[in-house]
């Protein structure tokens, strides 16, 4: 198969190290060492069925008061019945440690910056960027101020964790080949995978607010503010409409061409881009109906949370059953975090919830005004106050310890200068004790949606749109998580906080959070788009929204929708048609007229393949698709960078397809088109569109075969993969999954990338658990050798319902009380 076509794309996560960077360079490593053990075959196949993890029999773990049954289904979903809630966390600690560990590990020493010390120097940049917030040291702080149940749900769990891993009958295959241990897992280590997903999910380096701040510096307001709007007709908000375009600034505001002449001979056209794609960002999809709307009369509750694809799976299924202290029976199934012990999507009975990533703003730069006599010191509302410095020490595998001094602000940690040398500390919400707790731990037993919101709003968790649905037909949604309190400005750029004036003042009371619960439509949709709108809008800030035309096309779905079953909701997560890309698709043909078409043959098979194989869906087989998806990217970032030039030579990370909004205002131009916006190397707006024409073409060519070969499922061939397999890609067959064309792309529901997509799907009814469904890429297991390393896999790439619930038993295990402390 030939090289997939590359197209521009961006994510603000782009410039930053992922611990899937870190997967890959411990794939190197360890493909060095399997090679070098590889003689030993022997030997290397009888560890590595000795670490499988153990399905059947009886084994003992310290501390539980009662015997716990572990019953896995053919999926390998385990129901855990337990006595009480804190054997349940410790027996779930157990498998996790068995079937995850070295999952869990990476987890943590990616958001502690600790990799090097297992894989080694090649991650000391990575570690150095995580250690500049300090958050093992945060944790370990939080675990000794935790309320006493919390912090016992974490002891219980660590020390199922290191049981699991203690019973292994060899290490965990990777550690084998890494010639390492795994170290024991520490109640903090929990909190670190909740800091892990801070790091997932938000802009821990400022990136929007310092790109949005070389604009203001550089670009004339009045362009940035058309350019980079509150939303779009796209946009489809919980509360509040879709802002109407403002118009397009005059050449007396920004005029491309007043230094060439508007007879310039056109352009050659550009050189084939070679931008590779990037990793999307996070993000998800959420969406409920109340009773009123459902064939059954309690709500329908759907989640699918787009993430980065791996294998293992980031999720973990499981079914949790206790008896609580007042006697009441519980049982709560959906996903687990590994690492962590609880329930972080699913549904206790009562009521189902999950999340997607809201998108405000929760982090802010501060210009700090530092004392020209001695620049360690900087102006506060209190006066002048000297950073101080905190050292962390960097093991490293191979190699000396390396030492990293991190100074730090009243506000937050020191950042390195601006583009006009401006020195900057950062302050963001999890560097705050009140951001990270087990608070949601209660919607474990909560009944109503009034009391799953009241949890979520004093929940310790990334800031995320929490949408729940009630077996009673109510459905809610807020904002969970610890929100700021802005005073004097509205975060969107960098600013003093020196004179008391601007800065943060605390965090939103429960009365201050935006919250719906029971809206008149019955209908509730989050998929990482702009939700609020005025003065709610304004204190949650912006911090990078999706364009809304996923929202839009699910909120349009759901509205079709009466007697819903949980089959009609799947049908919305599946949802391809290119609703969005209709209108590039539109301009595309319109620009291939009768003239482009003479003298260009390769215009004239474009334009065929464009009539003849658009789908209207994101369809493996459609070539019209791939190109019109393309020609917009192309189109926008070529437009958009002739206006934006200033801020990309000043900064050579600034991307303009950064700015989220982009679509609304650059089509805006592309209809009007004005000449003083028009980049000087063409003569007319039709000459640079077909200009992007003939550099897709020249791209095809490239590649090689003729144009029909230009499939979207060419360029959207799902590959999930094993960190071997990246160094050892003849074991790709064993531990990857394997590759397959899948329809799907990024501004509909059904998304999907060739490493990114819907980490699960479910649809939930409460109450009515049997009737739901869930499925999830790759399988339970992590250990490449188990039957469940990819059992249920292909329900997924299908879109294909499987049981929410765990299925009969295939095997037993029984956890009971001994084993030593």
């Amino acid at each position: 198969m030939s090289e997939p076509l590359r197209t521009p794309s961006v994510s603000r996560r782009a410039t930053r190290p992922r611990w899937r960077r870190a997967l890959s360079i411990f794939g190197i490593v360890l493909g060095v060492l399997v090679a070098l053990v590889g003689g030993g075959g022997l030997y290397l196949w009888i560890q590595l069925t000795a670490s499988l993890p153990q399905l059947d029999g009886k084994a003992a773990i310290a501390g539980l008061s009662a015997p716990v049954d572990v019953a896995r289904d053919d999926l390998g979903v385990p129901l855990l019945r337990a006595s009480n809630r804190l054997d349940a966390a410790r027996a779930l600690g157990f498998l996790h440690g068995q079937e995850r560990m070295f999952q869990m590990d990476l987890l943590r020493r990616d958001a502690a910056g600790e990799l090097a010390e297992l894989i080694g120097p090649k991650v000391i940049a990575n570690d150095k960027k995580r250690r500049s917030h300090r958050v093992r040291h945060r944790a370990h702080e939080i675990v000794g101020h935790l309320a006493d149940g919390e912090k016992a749900l974490l002891e219980a769990y660590a020390a199922g964790v290191n049981a699991g891993v203690a019973a292994l009958g060899a290490k965990p295959p990777e550690y084998l080949a890494l010639r390492s241990r795994p170290e024991p897992w520490l109640p903090e280590d929990s909190l670190l995978a909740v800091y892990a997903m801070f790091l997932d999910l938000q802009d821990e380096e400022g990136k929007r607010d310092s790109d949005l701040g070389l604009l203001r510096d550089l670009i004339p307001s009045e362009m940035v503010a058309f350019l980079n709007p509150i939303g779009t007709e796209w946009d489809a908000p919980l509360l509040g409409d879709a802002p109407a375009p403002s118009p397009i600034p005059g050449p007396e505001v920004l005029n491309l061409r007043a230094a060439s002449s508007s007879a310039a001979p056109p352009a050659a056209p550009p050189a084939a881009t070679t931008e590779p794609e990037t990793a999307k960002m996070p993000g998800s999809n959420h969406f409920a109906l109340a009773g009123a709307h459902t064939a059954h009369g309690g709500a329908l509750f759907a989640n699918d949370m787009h993430l980065g694809l791996r294998m293992p799976n980031i999720w973990y299924r499981a079914s949790l059953a206790w008896t609580d202290t007042n006697g009441v029976a519980r049982q709560v199934t959906g996903v687990t975090l590994p690492g962590t012990p609880l329930i972080a999507a699913g549904s206790n009975g009562n009521i189902a919830w999950g999340f997607t990533n809201s998108y405000g703003d929760w982090t802010d730069l501060i210009e700090l005004d530092l004392d020209p006599a001695n620049p360690r010191r900087y102006q506060t509302p209190q006066g002048w106050q000297e950073m101080t410095t905190a050292v962390e020490t960097i093991a490293v595998k191979g190699g000396k310890p390396v030492e990293l001094k991190v100074d730090e602000t009243i506000w937050g940690p020191v950042l390195g200068p601006d583009h006009q040398g401006r020195v900057r500390a950062i302050s963001w919400v999890a560097h705050h004790p009140e951001a990270v707790d087990l608070g949601l731990a209660e919607l474990e037993s909560a009944e109503t949606v009034d009391q799953a919101i009241r949890i979520a709003e004093n929940a310790g968790v990334p800031a995320q749109n929490f949408t729940v649905g009630a077996k009673d037909g109510r459905i809610a949604w807020t904002i969970l998580g610890a929100l700021p309190k802005r005073m004097g400005w509205d975060g969107a750029t960098p600013t003093s906080w020196a004179d008391g004036t601007r800065g943060w003042n605390g965090w939103l009371a429960e009365n201050e959070r935006p919250t719906v619960i029971d809206p008149a439509s019955g209908r509730l949709w989050t998929a990482n788009n702009r939700t609020l709108s005025g003065e709610m809008l304004a204190t949650i800030g912006n911090g990078g929204y999706d364009l809304g035309a996923r929202a839009q096309q699910i909120r349009d779905d759901l509205a079709k929708l009466e007697k819903a079953t949980p089959k009609d909701l799947l049908a919305i997560q599946v949802d391809d048609r290119a609703v969005f890309l209709e209108r590039w698709h539109e301009l595309l043909l319109d620009t291939l007229d009768a003239k482009a078409l003479e003298g260009h043959a390769d215009r004239a098979e474009l334009k065929r393949l464009l009539e003849t194989t658009w789908t209207g869906r994101a369809s493996v087989e459609s070539v019209a698709y791939r190109v019109t998806r393309m020609f917009r990217l192309v189109t926008v970032d070529q437009v958009a960078s002739a206006i934006l030039a200033p801020a990309k030579s000043a900064d050579k990370n600034f991307s303009v397809l950064a700015i989220q909004q982009l679509e609304g205002p650059i089509w805006q131009i592309l209809t009007e088109r004005p000449i003083h916006l028009l980049d000087p190397k063409f003569t007319t707006w039709n000459d640079q569109l077909l200009a992007v024409v003939d550099l897709m073409l020249a791209e095809s060519q490239r590649l090689g075969g003729p144009l029909a070969n230009r499939t979207w499922g060419e360029r959207n061939t799902v590959r999930i993969q094993h960190p071997l397999s990246l160094a050892v890609p003849r074991l790709g067959r064993y531990l990857d999954i394997r590759p397959r064309p899948l329809p799907g792309d990024n501004d509909m529901p059904r998304v999907q990338g060739t490493g990114f997509g819907a980490s699960e799907r479910m649809v939930i009814a409460p109450g009515r658990e049997g009737e739901s469904y869930f499925h999830m890429p790759g399988g339970q297991s992590g250990h490449p050798l188990s039957p469940y390393y990819r059992a249920g896999h292909e329900a997924w790439e299908n879109g294909e319902p499987t049981p929410f619930l765990p299925g009969p038993a295939k095997h037993h295990l029984t956890l009971a009380p001994g084993g030593g402390k």
